[in-house]
């Protein structure tokens, strides 16, 4: 077996990523650029389908703030749908909303029970990624920036030995054992160092059990030109964005691409998520029929997929969820989808894979620095993840209770707008503080359960599940649960009354410039200070990249 600076010898490398994927890619990236020797160990570079095509406000901060703290202008392109078309992939599209339609099946939908929340215009769009381009060009762009790239079959890692006081060897399938001084698992749920230390937990530690069957298709009708789609009254078209058919036992994704202008005609991600539980699979049953057995129950959607067919195969997972014991230890890390993952709705992966690259990152270009690649240095990296992980366990758990009653998904819908609006001021905030002043102490606040917006929401996405396990266990009406988890957010007063996210009659957060207006008079006269100066800083940021934006 030949080796590479492994036994006894000094490590070739600072930091081995196994996984040349979405985060794998960001994280090498920010490494090499940062001067850390990086190895990237790519098995299947692709094409490949991955779960994960949706960028939100919150994501596209988070991206503008890696690019800018680490130095990788070419990262802060992830943000603006503009830039990814002119950049990553003409084959991606635009996020102008995020929209819900619940549907009860077997009946028309009815156009009182949907729900949108619409860009504000200061906003940059956030893209579509259409991935097996986007996440090529991640790989490559870790290659240029200086990371040593290794693709292929023969790059597939078949072992994993640590050694605290030591590094870490990897060995690959052609034979090659490469010493490592650390190495960061982003690879998925496959993960090489899960299996090989036997951190991989069964079954997962989250409450929610889902499974999910995914492909891309043409020939998908924009749910705008059905009669259902047409009559909701909705301030966006649905097919300008990121759309939820909800129904009871699940949901189903519509993510379009192609879609930037008016009209336009290209091929949609589509995915279907059942309640694990309540809807196990069938054997025998291919997984485009039961996609049309969904279709049989939900009349408005079958009418938006009538001449819709599938252009790769279907692929499925089942469950989707999975979780390790440990996510840091001697001398690794098990990162994003390598560490655990619980469901894609309301599109959290991303936002998830930066958050983690923003923590993880600086504290490795430290260790290759000073040699401290000491467990408890990396130890916040792990409470990020499961402090992530835990909340998304929360609300997903309580959505797909709430997706049998209007009234109550009505409610815990609101909970999650919260959350992303919050975490996406919280990143714009500090974006903005860093542009003025240059100091990294903004981003590392947003890494603790402190984090602006992090304590306020910290009681509301527990509060939704709780309530509504109790609607699933006949203790408490839907329409209780939905009232109580209004009444929290009529009481808190960092929820800014304007915006109209405690009225169960505003259906679409949707904040036009006279809300906004009003907004800001609420927060110079009324809003606590902390609310007060998160949201002035994340409004400074926000001008400041439109007027960027514009120079461009």
């Amino acid at each position: 077996m030949e080796t590479t600076n492994g036994g006894n010898g000094p490590a070739e490398y600072d930091v081995g990523v196994i996984g040349g994927g979405f985060a794998g890619s960001l994280l090498a990236t920010v490494l090499a650029r940062a001067g850390v020797r990086t190895l990237l160990l790519e098995a299947a570079p692709g094409p490949r389908f991955a779960v994960g095509e949706s960028m939100v406000p919150y994501s596209a901060a988070l991206a503008r703030a890696v690019a800018r703290r680490y130095d990788v202008p070419e990262i802060a392109a992830l943000g603006s749908a503009e830039q990814v078309a002119g950049t990553l992939s003409a084959r991606s599209g635009v996020l102008r909303n995020v929209g819900f339609v619940l549907h009860r099946p077997g009946l028309r939908q009815h156009p009182g029970e949907v729900y949108q929340v619409v860009n504000p215009s200061v906003v940059p769009d956030p893209p579509h990624l259409y991935r097996e381009d986007v996440d090529a060009r991640l790989l490559a762009l870790a290659g240029r920036t200086g990371a040593e790239v290794r693709t292929g079959a023969g790059a597939r890692v078949e072992g994993v030995r640590v050694e605290a006081d030591r590094g870490a060897w990897l060995r690959t399938a052609d034979g090659t054992e490469t010493a490592v001084r650390y190495v960061v698992d982003a690879s998925g749920p496959g993960s090489p160092v899960a299996r090989e230390l036997g951190l991989r937990e069964e079954p997962a530690a989250w409450e929610h059990r889902s499974r999910c069957l995914y492909t891309h298709m043409t020939g998908v009708t924009p749910y705008d030109d059905t009669p259902g789609g047409r009559a909701g009254g909705q301030p966006g078209r649905w097919h300008e964005g990121t759309l939820h058919h909800v129904f009871d036992g699940g949901w189903l994704w519509v993510i379009p691409f192609g879609n930037r202008r008016r009209g336009g005609d290209g091929p949609c991600s589509v995915g279907l998520v059942l309640d694990a539980r309540g809807h196990p699979a069938v054997e025998g049953r291919s997984p485009q029929e039961e996609f049309d057995a969904v279709l049989g129950r939900l009349p408005d959607v079958a009418r938006q997929f009538a001449g819709a067919r599938a252009v790769r195969p279907w692929a499925s997972a089942d469950p989707l969820q999975h979780s390790v014991s440990r996510m840091v230890g001697d001398r690794y890390c098990l990162a994003s989808h390598a560490a655990g993952f619980v469901d894609p709705l309301y599109s959290r992966g991303l936002g998830h894979s930066l958050e983690v690259v923003n923590a993880l990152a600086w504290r490795l270009i430290a260790a290759a620095r000073d040699g401290d690649w000491s467990t408890e240095r990396f130890r916040p990296v792990e409470d990020l993840q499961r402090s992530l992980l835990g909340a998304h366990d929360d609300l997903t758990r309580a959505s797909f209770v709430a997706f049998r009653d209007h009234a109550l998904f009505n409610a815990v819908v609101r909970v999650w707008t919260l959350s992303t609006v919050l975490g996406a001021l919280a990143v714009e905030h500090a974006n903005a503080a860093y542009a003025r002043t240059g100091d990294d102490a903004v981003f590392r606040a947003l890494e603790g359960p402190d984090r602006p917006g992090g304590a306020h929401f910290a009681s509301l996405a527990p509060l939704a599940r709780t309530l509504c396990t109790d609607v699933e266990a006949g203790r408490r009406t839907p329409a209780d649960a939905a009232e109580r988890i209004f009444a929290a957010l009529r009481e808190a007063d960092y929820v800014p009354p304007p915006l109209g996210l405690a009225d169960p009659a505003d259906r679409f957060f949707h904040n036009t410039p006279a809300r906004l207006l009003r907004a800001a008079r609420w927060v110079r006269a009324e809003a606590p200070e902390d609310t007060a100066v998160l949201l002035k800083g994340a409004l400074r940021g926000l001008l400041g990249e439109r007027l960027r934006a514009a120079r461009r």
